[in-house]
C-alpha cells in the first residue's frame, strides 16, 4: 500500500510516499479501506521529531480518518460499512488496523470524505469540554485557537449543549468564522488583552470554563481569566511546557487545572469516548447542529504541501489528504 512516511525529523518536505506493507488486524481490531485522513497538529510534533507515536502504533502520522470497512474480524461491523476512526497512528495510508472501539459508522448526511474531519477533534472537544471539564448550561467557556479545527468544533458543541462561547484567534476573518458559529465574545489575541476582554464580557467574573492549546505562555492569564470554581483544561503546547503557576491565586478562585492528551490513552478509554461521540454528538451531526468545517483537501501524494498549508497558519477548520476518494 502507498503510505506517508517521515524520512526524518524536519518541517514538510520531509515526509515521502512509499510504497510500504499493508497492516493486518490483530484480534479485536477491523481492518479499513481510507478514503480520507485529517491533519492534526499532533501530525506537524511527529513530524518535527516532538511527538513520537505511543508503543505499539503505526509509524506512519494521522489520527484519524473515513473509510471502508475491509475486514471486520470480530465486530459488529460488516465489509463496507461507511466508517470513522479515532488512530493512535497510521491515517495516511492507503489501509489502517484500529481497535473496533474506536470506530464509529459515518454519521447520515455527510459525505464520507469530510466525515475525516470528524473523530478526533469530537472525541477531543467533548471529552475535555464534558467529561473532564463539566461544561454546563449557561456556563461560560473561553475556547484559545476558535477557528482551527478544535476550536469550531468547541463553539458548536457549547452552542448546542446551551453554553455561552467565547474565542479567541488572530485575525478579523478568523473571528469572523467563529462568530458564525456561535462565539458570543471574539477576541483578537494580537491586539487585545484576552483577560481584559474576558473581565469586560463576563460582568468581572471570568470563564466558568477554558480550553487552551497554548499552553505555558498563557497559564498566568488563563488563570487569571478563571471565574471562581473555574476549571482550566489544557490540551496543548503551543507556546511552550513550562510555566510557573501562582497557587495562591488559583486557591483564591477554588479553581482547577487539568491537562489532558488523547493519542496516548488506553484502548478502552478512547473507546468510551467514542461511545460517547455517537450519543451526544452524531446525532447533532445529523440534525446539521454540528457542521464539520474542512479548509481544504490535498491528495496524499500532496501530504508535504498540506502541511506547509497548515504550517502557515491561513486556515480555518480542518485540512483533509484524500487517499481512495472514489474507492
Amino acid at each position: 500500500m502507498k503510505a506517508v512516511v517521515i524520512t526524518r525529523p524536519g518541517g514538510p518536505d520531509v515526509l515521502a510516499v512509499s510504497q510500504e506493507a499493508a497492516p493486518t488486524a490483530r484480534p479485536g481490531e477491523v481492518l479499513i479501506d481510507v478514503v480520507a485522513a485529517g491533519l492534526n497538529r499532533a501530525d506537524v510534533q511527529q513530524r518535527e521529531g516532538h511527538y513520537p507515536p505511543p508503543a505499539g502504533a503505526s509509524e506512519y502520522p494521522g489520527l484519524e480518518v473515513s473509510g471502508r470497512i475491509a475486514d471486520a474480524g470480530e465486530s459488529d461491523f460488516s465489509v463496507g460499512d461507511e466508517v470513522v476512526a479515532l488512530l493512535s497512528g497510521g491515517g495516511y495510508a492507503e489501509q489502517v488496523a484500529v481497535p473496533a472501539g474506536q470506530v464509529l459508522l459515518a454519521p447520515a448526511g455527510v459525505d464520507l470524505v469530510t466525515a475525516a474531519a470528524l473523530p478526533e477533534v469530537a472525541a477531543t472537544v467533548y471529552s475535555n469540554l464534558f467529561m473532564t471539564a463539566r461544561l454546563q448550561p449557561g456556563e461560560r467557556v473561553l475556547i484559545h485557537g476558535g477557528s482551527g479545527g478544535i476550536g469550531t468544533m468547541a463553539i458548536q458543541l457549547a452552542v448546542a449543549f446551551g453554553a455561552v462561547p467565547l474565542v479567541t484567534a488572530g485575525s478579523a476573518a478568523k473571528l469572523e468564522v467563529a462568530r458564525s458559529l456561535g462565539a458570543v465574545t471574539c477576541i483578537n489575541y494580537r491586539e487585545q488583552d484576552f483577560v481584559a476582554e474576558v473581565a469586560a464580557a463576563t460582568s468581572g467574573e471570568g470563564a466558568n470554563v477554558i480550553l487552551d492549546v497554548v499552553g505555558a505562555k498563557y497559564l498566568a492569564q488563563n488563570v487569571a481569566a478563571l471565574a471562581v470554581g473555574g476549571r482550566l483544561v489544557v490540551i496543548g503546547l503551543q507556546g511552550g511546557a513550562k510555566a510557573e503557576l501562582n497557587l495562591g491565586a488559583l486557591m483564591t478562585k477554588r479553581a482547577s487545572v487539568a491537562g489532558t492528551t488523547l493519542r496516548g490513552r488506553p484502548v478502552a478509554e478512547k473507546s468510551s469516548i467514542m461511545a460517547a461521540v455517537k450519543d451526544h454528538v452524531w446525532p447533532l451531526v445529523t440534525s446539521g447542529a454540528v457542521k464539520a468545517l474542512v479548509d481544504r483537501t490535498f491528495p496524499l501524494e500532496d501530504a508535504a504541501a498540506a502541511h506547509r498549508y497548515f504550517d502557515s497558519g491561513e486556515h480555518t477548520g480542518k485540512i483533509l489528504l484524500t487517499v481512495n476518494p472514489s474507492h
